[in-house]
């Protein structure tokens, strides 16, 4: 079944330029693949086409085509999402050249640059919604510098008074070509545009490189439409953030400030407090219940849900968890969920200075204290690891007390084994529990025990050498 526009009756077909090398950004990697937010800037734009139901996304490749296909490959799940390849690069309208095979006759053609990551989906409906009834739509903006884009020549001159009497647009002049009184004006063309396919594939036979940079301009199609009588029509936002580029790492930088900022903003208005809006990243999804509290220079990466009443102390990064209601997250803790995830239970309490790696699973009131490492381990209930210890491949009962500088042996050189901990066992400091082994429920753990062997429940466990004490030792001195 066929994807469509929620505004517009006629299919909608995206296609985004990702071809450009990025020489500014002073990178191996191609420019469409730097991350803002934690993602590809490319993949932005994506979910904007799929968040207006395209039908198909065609991806202009060029400069690290292989990896930039590579990255993209399965990310647009719904739609129809095909790479066409521009080798060499020459010009915006070269570029469409080559989707223009992939794109059906009977759809709107939306156009977006894979370096713009934030243009909204709200935008782009309002957009296809004026190119209804064969008309070409521009996205244009007004700025105080215009510099690098191309201006917009409307019909009754290049400035106008502030309003809705602008004029019919006839012309987009790029930079380089610009006249002086030209480059005066400050209503500029972003490089999103809505038209009909059957339209933009006649035009594109139509383009020359008869220009100062010698490139085929996509942008000519807006003075073939004037000639052959189609309307120009131009969408003009006020948000200069959805149309921001991406051409040096300081831009990117400026986005990615920009990004976070909205983003604080949202949580904000659903109830979250944030110590300080401007201190506070989050690079994938941050879903939080009521009561949440978020303290500075907190990172969230992947997919982190935040139960109500959980608070999350200053300068700690989160990544792929689910940290349930009431608890608290002491300053300066590292939980990284990766593919596995991370759990922590309600009313628990973690850090400060603690790390849970994948597959850790906190249940109710656990206590994991300063320099404690925890990986693919479960503590039960009321489990208590308060100090400089680890956790590795463990199954830890309700109320066990796992003491300071003690440890899961669970490697073997080859291959990992699993330690079982049972109910309200005590583990004394400096133990080393060698896996695969358990401790029977009940049982104690003297301090600085090697268990090698399980222990049956209830039982008393010491396995050290025997201290021995010299009255008369002289320790040696310096010569």
């Amino acid at each position: 079944m066929k994807q469509q526009s929620q505004d517009h009756q006629e299919p909608v077909d995206v296609v985004i330029m990702a071809a450009g090398k990025g020489t500014r950004m002073k990178s191996s990697l191609p420019k469409v693949l730097h991350r803002l937010g934690g993602r590809a800037l490319v993949s932005h734009v994506i979910d904007a086409a799929m968040a207006i139901g395209a039908r198909n996304i065609v991806v202009v490749t060029g400069h690290g085509a292989s990896d930039v296909e590579a990255a993209l490959a399965g990310s647009a799940p719904g739609a129809h999402l095909r790479f066409a390849r521009q080798v060499p690069q020459l010009g915006t309208g070269h570029a469409l050249q080559q989707a223009a095979p992939l794109l059906p006759d009977d759809g709107t053609v939306v156009v977006l640059s894979g370096d713009v990551p934030l243009i909204g989906a709200d935008t782009l409906r309002a957009l296809v919604a004026q190119s209804v009834a064969r008309r070409l739509a521009l996205l244009t903006i007004r700025t105080n510098d215009p510099t690098g884009y191309g201006r917009i020549l409307r019909a009754r001159g290049p400035q106008y008074p502030d309003g809705d009497g602008d004029g019919e647009v006839q012309a987009i002049v790029e930079q380089k070509d610009a006249t002086e009184s030209q480059r005066e004006i400050d209503e500029v063309y972003s490089g999103v545009m809505a038209l009909p396919a059957r339209l933009l594939k006649g035009w594109l036979t139509r383009l020359d490189n008869k220009n100062a940079q010698g490139e085929y301009y996509l942008t000519d199609v807006v003075g073939f439409a004037t000639i052959d009588g189609v309307p120009v029509v131009a969408h003009r936002i006020d948000d200069a953030v959805q149309v921001a580029g991406v051409n040096t790492p300081a831009q990117l930088a400026a986005l990615e400030r920009a990004l976070q900022r909205r983003r604080a903003d949202a949580l904000l208005e659903q109830g979250v407090r944030l110590a300080d809006p401007t201190r506070i990243d989050v690079r994938g999804t941050l879903v939080c219940e009521s009561d949440v509290e978020i303290d500075i220079n907190c990172i969230f990466e992947g997919a982190v849900s935040l139960g109500a009443g959980v608070r999350v102390g200053a300068h700690c990064i989160v990544a792929n968890a689910r940290i349930e209601t009431g608890a608290v997250i002491e300053p300066f803790t590292h939980i990284d969920g990766e593919k596995a995830g991370v759990t922590v239970g309600a009313s628990s309490r973690v850090g400060p200075f603690a790390r849970l790696r994948p597959g850790a699973r906190l249940g109710p009131e656990v206590h994991i204290g300063n320099f404690v490492e925890v990986k693919n381990s479960t503590l039960g209930a009321g489990a208590k690891a308060n100090h400089l210890a680890y956790l590795g491949d463990a199954t830890v009962g309700a109320r066990v007390n796992y003491g300071a500088g003690s440890i899961t042996a669970n490697y073997d050189g080859a291959n990992k084994h699993r330690t079982v901990i049972g109910d309200d066992v005590h583990v004394g400091s400096n133990c080393v529990l060698v896996a695969p082994v358990t401790i029977g429920a009940g049982g104690t753990v003297g301090g600085g025990t090697t268990v090698s062997k399980s222990t049956a429940p209830g039982t008393l466990t010491i396995a050290r050498a025997r201290q021995i004490s010299y009255a008369d030792w002289q320790r040696p001195k310096k010569v």
